[in-house]
């Protein structure tokens, strides 16, 4: 019998030196940051995505915007990359969002507003970790896609 508790010992040390090495070496999520719309439009206009860890495995989306007239605007909301609807706060656009994971660097993000989607993006980060582009696809009431459009963000320094 004390042999079998030592081998039980040493593998509940073993799977916890495992589980911390894993840990350790998990890098944090490479969209963490701020990120500026690449934009020829002139100034004041401007969009800043900041995302920012939230939870365990989170993040937290914070959208700041300013328009051609000077209105700055801010909305936001979180997501634990589960394909779960989440409030969003300060978008009069969308009550909800959801983000999904389908690979490490594209992400499907979809809005709803009144619980019908008005808009999914896809969102991919570059492999060097410095742009993302962004695919958004607007929905009329019915489901239809009304209008596609690209964006590029630059990760800020």
């Amino acid at each position: 019998m004390g042999i079998e508790l030592k081998m039980r010992n040493h593998k509940i040390v073993c799977i916890i030196a495992l589980l911390a090495t894993t840990a350790w070496t998990q890098s944090p999520n490479p969209r963490f940051g701020k990120w500026k719309l690449k934009s020829d439009a002139p100034a004041p206009q401007s969009n800043i995505m900041t995302y920012e860890p939230f939870g365990a495995s989170g993040m937290k989306i914070t959208i700041d915007a300013v328009n051609k007239d000077g209105v700055k605007s801010q909305w936001f909301y979180t997501t634990m990359f589960d394909g779960k609807d989440q409030p969003i706060t300060g978008n009069p656009g969308s009550d909800t969002g959801s983000v999904k994971v389908v690979t490490d660097r594209i992400n499907e993000i979809v809005y709803k507003k009144d619980g019908k989607v008005s808009q999914v993006l896809t969102n991919v980060l570059s492999p060097d970790g410095n742009t993302i582009g962004v695919m958004y696809m607007r929905a009329d009431a019915q489901g239809r896609t009304t209008n596609v459009t690209f964006a590029t963000y630059e990760k800020m320094k």
